[in-house]
């Protein structure tokens, strides 16, 4: 076993919007931060294979229930958010307040640092038009979603938003890394953390395997940032058994039928939507890649559809789940979609199906289900404190796992709120313990 031989003030594990923020965050107040990412750090392409490699791995980064539900991650520097629809949706701010969180001076931060806004009506696809139009007439407050992109570099007619942007128009986590390592630093990539090591009730540092060797990183301060599914499973390991249980996983269908007069799926997904909040679920446009597309109808058996890709109208639904099942200590997901969460689908489906036939779609059809964003592993409130810290000292989790309650919509504004106001706590205890440091130790008087 090879011991990482550097100092560090804080390793963070997983690179997700969580942990590159807190890395981000740490660097730029000159902390020592290493950076452990159990995926590759391969520039981003944007082509199908390397998707696939990234976010379709099956028993990795697919995982499939014995519901035959697909819960679907991505491994790589930037997490899933390298894959992500980058849409912003602001933080369930009450929610997260009656569990001692307060971040919004921490989310206005990053709502002045980050380029958030709807997309321009040049980037809006006309998939997404006719499905805000059909909506609108039938009476819907559909409307254009805050997004995190890079407007001036974003391309018209492009569909490379599924499978990562590869002209860094869309924002993703992988963007604060280079930050982080830019500010000193360290990312080891292909590095998957095991456990955490404990001595005497306190995190002293992590054991890794990285490239068929096995190796430890000691350290003064760990955060574990892998997710939903891969945080509890390190801190299982790592002896803290009561994680992993009572989660969400945003289950969703998409609803398609065919017309005339698109651009074949070439077109930002997500781009506008409605938020059905007392119902329990989000309407969206959807577009995919013609990979995706075979996939979402082979798998409900409509090989009829097979080739009307380029004619497809798609709308997503994603529904705010109830909280249930298990993650295993391999890492498996063992949840099913109870009868309640069904039906708020089935009523999205609805709904949709009527936006679409009223803009003139015929074939309409939903997909099988599949499953984003699991969070709620990790709770606040349950085995964390509200400074996300563990029953152990120097252990701190900050991803999609610390939130304590379902939500139902996208996440990311949110984590990097939750991240900015960890990174301001560590710091903070950092100068408490040095200025307690120096008060303790004796003068040269003193001493003498």
């Amino acid at each position: 076993m090879n011991d990482a031989k550097q100092s560090f003030d804080a390793i963070v594990v997983g690179t997700g919007p969580g942990g590159a923020t807190v890395a981000k965050e740490l660097s730029a107040k000159g902390r020592k931060v290493l950076m452990l990412e159990w995926g590759p750090n391969t520039p981003i392409n944007g082509t199908a294979a390397q998707f696939i490699a990234m976010a379709g791995i099956p028993g990795k980064s697919a995982l499939i229930t014995g519901k035959m539900l697909a819960v679907v991650r991505g491994i790589t520097t930037g997490g899933s958010s390298m894959f992500f629809y980058a849409t912003a949706y602001d933080p369930p701010y009450e929610m997260l307040s009656s569990h001692g969180l307060d971040i919004k001076a921490e989310v206005e931060e990053a709502k002045a640092e980050l380029p958030i806004a709807p997309l321009s009506d040049e980037l809006v696809g006309p998939a997404a038009v006719r499905i805000m139009s059909s909506a609108r007439e039938l009476g819907y407050e559909w409307h254009k979603l805050n997004k995190f992109v890079y407007q001036d570099k974003c391309r018209s007619g492009c569909w490379r938003c599924n499978y990562g942007c590869p002209f860094g128009a869309k924002w993703s986590a992988r963007m604060f890394v280079e930050d982080a390592v830019a500010l000193g630093a360290t990312l080891i990539s292909d590095a998957k953390v095991t456990r955490v090591l404990v001595e005497g009730g306190k995190a002293t540092g992590v054991e890794f395997k990285c490239r068929g060797e096995l190796r430890r990183a000691e350290v003064g301060t760990v955060i574990v940032a892998a997710g939903g599914i891969g945080s509890a499973v390190v801190l299982r390991a790592s002896g803290i058994r009561g994680a992993g249980y009572d989660f969400f996983y945003d289950p969703l269908i998409t609803v398609m039928g065919t017309v005339s007069g698109l651009n074949g799926g070439r077109e930002f997904p997500m781009a506008a939507g409605i938020h059905m909040e007392e119902e329990g679920y989000l309407m969206t446009d959807m577009t995919v890649p013609a990979l995706l597309h075979v996939g979402f109808h082979a798998e409900v058996l409509r090989f009829d559809q097979l080739a009307s890709h380029s004619r497809t109208l798609q709308i997503m639904i994603k529904a705010k789940d109830s909280l249930c099942g298990r993650i295993t200590d391999g890492g498996g997901v063992r949840k099913g979609l109870p009868a309640h969460d069904q039906a708020k689908l089935m009523k999205g489906y609805g709904r949709a199906r009527d936006i679409l036939r009223n803009a003139g779609a015929k074939n309409v059809h939903k997909s099988w289900y599949i499953a984003s964003h699991p969070g709620g592993t990790v709770k606040v409130g349950d085995i964390l404190d509200s400074d996300l810290k563990t029953e152990y000292d120097n252990l701190y989790v900050c991803d999609c796992s610390v939130i304590p309650e379902a939500w139902g919509l996208p996440p990311t504004l949110t984590l990097i709120g939750l991240a900015k106001r960890l990174a301001k706590h560590l710091a903070a205890e950092d100068e408490s313990r040095a200025v307690s440091q120096v008060e303790q130790s004796p003068t040269i008087a003193q001493s003498a």
